[in-house]
């Protein structure tokens, strides 16, 4: 008598997972370390200042006379918004079916427009697109963060630094990043005032910066009964003038097949919101919801000096 199995048999019920297994990387290193400010036109502004030089000749006889005084203007700059979004239409009878991994179809769809639009604006906060205030046809864009970096910039030979949100760095020729070049653009960034805290780095560029000898320590302490780990990598990076933190960035744009590496203070820069993420529903025109997940926003590099870029790394 043969044995009745499973290939013939009819009615088996299919042994399906409730959960969605979704590989894709969310993290925004750039947007989460920098803060979050509010824009109130689509030309958001700011003013930026400095000290004047250090006057080692100030020195005056007694009694004399006040000298006039010689006062310097601020500098007025701005950047302009951009508005990102993703449209999501579910049927009524997506929506309404049992489902496995999640119960509502429209709130799957946009937990995930807004982890894509969050990965598009981290890229784009952090390229080297110009400034533009767009027309009726054309969409406004901002000024992204390589397009402002020019006080403390180092690139290949024949590559210049952007300027303003409004010129766009050039490419040079491409050269290995070294501990040196490193070196050299933390020193100009502390003469020009500033006080970074972050390396942001390409993937590749972290491997490469891990093996740097300015690193932190790669021995541990552990308790004689617990078994050692092997550090086999670098978050920390002690130069002669402070300690700067290494974080990788998947979404730092490759532009013509170099890398960049921006050297940071947080607490110069933000993301300023004219309109923050918001849902729209739009108007059904038959058995589906139409749902928009809208975000307005600019980048505010609060004084590019506090900064410093890194471009043309092979």
């Amino acid at each position: 008598m043969a044995t009745y199995q499973t290939y013939t048999s009819i009615g088996q019920r299919e042994d399906l997972a409730d959960v969605i297994y979704n590989i894709s990387p969310t993290d925004t290193p750039f947007m989460t370390s920098v803060g979050k400010t509010a824009a109130t036109a689509v030309y958001h502004e700011w003013q930026t200042d400095s000290l004047s030089a250090v006057n080692v000749s100030n020195a005056v006889v007694e009694g004399a006379t006040a000298s006039d005084a010689t006062l310097s203007p601020t500098t007025r700059v701005g950047n302009r918004t951009q508005i990102s979004q993703k449209t999501i239409k579910i049927s009524g009878t997506l929506e309404t079916v049992n489902k496995a991994g999640r119960k509502s179809e429209k709130a799957y769809q946009l937990a995930k427009a807004s982890a894509e639009i969050k990965r598009d604006m981290e890229a784009i906060l952090l390229s080297n697109q110009v400034a533009s205030a767009g027309d009726s046809s054309t969409a406004r864009v901002l000024g992204g963060l390589q397009t402002w970096l020019n006080s403390n910039y180092s690139g290949g030979t024949s590559g210049t630094a952007g300027s303003l949100g409004t010129t766009a760095r050039v490419t040079g020729t491409d050269r290995a990043f070294t501990a040196a070049i490193l070196n050299g653009v933390i020193q100009s960034t502390y003469v020009n005032g500033g006080s970074p805290t972050i390396l942001m780095v390409t993937p590749a560029q972290k491997v490469v910066a891990s093996t740097f000898a300015g690193i932190a320590t790669r021995f541990k302490d552990v308790p004689g009964n617990v078994q050692a780990s092997i550090i086999g990598a670098a978050d920390v990076y002690v130069s002669d003038f402070g300690t700067i933190s290494i974080v990788p960035n998947r979404f730092i744009p490759n532009s013509d097949n170099d890398d960049v590496a921006f050297l940071l203070d947080p607490e110069m820069a933000a993301v300023s919101y004219l309109r923050p993420f918001q849902t729209n529903e739009l108007a059904k025109t038959g058995d589906a919801d139409l749902t928009q997940l809208l975000v307005e926003y600019t980048l505010e590099v609060k004084n590019q000096a506090a900064h410093g870029i890194i471009a043309d790394l092979t």
